[in-house]
């Protein structure tokens, strides 16, 4: 049995109307939730069917083969319109005055929602599960492959919705449900830096860094010695080191040696004339007196006040 030529059964609500956005009415707040006005006659229709509340249609743009589904608020729109939040025509892909197909529908009650949010923005809101539960109070359904427009300190987030359980589509009204999130669409995962190993400690020396040791060994007694009346030494003190005292120990083993020859010559018990023996001693003896005189510097005159020549005023 058919009414009035609407062309559906007594059983179940169909019709096609041409979708226009909310602000065609002066309704903002519907871009805020899922649900749309229909004419009156619709009202008049449900009225005598056996349905389901809360009504739930099912939306099917014929031209893509798009599906969704919504809630009504309101039967005050013009026959043979509908209006719908802006979110949802282009979820469908649809444009003003196209054409809609509208069927009732009964959905089962959701237990599990996965959502992706667009961008990142969404999880720098302060609580963003609290602004997510509040925008859903407005919503009837939720429906796979949809995105929602979640409205927040004057800036809009939409979100994906990935996954519904226990079906594609789902209600939300009266029920508890699990919300799961999953990366934004425009989230990338940290690069990570490969960890730079420790240098080995080195355990042994090179040749380079023994002989710089070397090198800087601490000489005492090798500044220049100056006098304190500012004037210029005659003679400049050798440093004191090791190489130094080398030669010394040298030289002096030399008489030693040659006393050492003579006492074994006498000690043979034989007389040796004309052998120089004490010639030479007494000949290094006075070189090394000399040696000790040249050496020597020669002391400057002693400093004598009042040497001066006398100056009389009177001249």
């Amino acid at each position: 049995m058919f009414f009035d030529g609407y062309g559906y059964p007594a059983t179940s609500f169909e019709q096609t109307y041409k979708c226009y956005p909310a602000s065609f009415i002066e309704k903002p707040h519907l871009e805020s939730g899922d649900k749309i006005i229909m004419p009156p006659s619709a009202l008049d229709r449900l009225a005598s069917l056996h349905i389901d509340y809360p009504m739930l249609f099912e939306l099917h743009n014929p031209a893509t083969h798009r599906r969704s589904h919504c809630g009504v608020l309101e039967f005050v729109g013009e026959e043979g319109m509908i209006y719908m939040p802006y979110w949802m025509m282009q979820n469908m892909l649809l444009e003003e005055g196209d054409t809609v197909n509208v069927k009732n529908a009964t959905l089962p009650k959701g237990t599990y929602v996965k959502l992706q949010p667009h961008t990142k923005d969404f999880l720098d809101i302060s609580n963003p599960k609290a602004v997510l539960e509040t925008t859903l109070r407005n919503f009837s359904c939720l429906t796979s492959g949809d995105s929602i427009m979640v409205a927040y300190n004057n800036k809009k987030y939409y979100i994906d919705i990935i996954e519904t359980k226990p079906a594609s589509a789902i209600t939300i009204i009266e029920t508890d449900c699990e919300v799961d999130f999953a990366p934004p669409l425009d989230y990338k995962e940290p690069e990570r830096v490969p960890a730079i190993p420790a240098p080995a400690a080195k355990t042994t020396a090179t040749p380079e860094e023994s002989k710089d040791v070397e090198e800087t060994k601490f000489t005492p007694f090798t500044g220049v010695g100056r006098r304190l009346d500012g004037k210029q030494l005659k003679y400049s003190v050798a440093p004191l080191t090791e190489t130094t005292s080398h030669p010394t120990n040298n030289k002096t083993s030399g008489p030693g040696s040659s006393s050492a020859g003579t006492s074994q010559r006498h000690a043979s018990g034989k007389l040796v004339f004309g052998s120089g023996t004490g010639s030479t001693s007494t000949d290094a003896s006075k070189e090394s007196v000399k040696e000790v005189k040249q050496e020597v510097p020669k002391e400057e005159p002693k400093f004598q006040a009042f040497t001066g020549k006398k100056y009389s005023l009177k001249d």
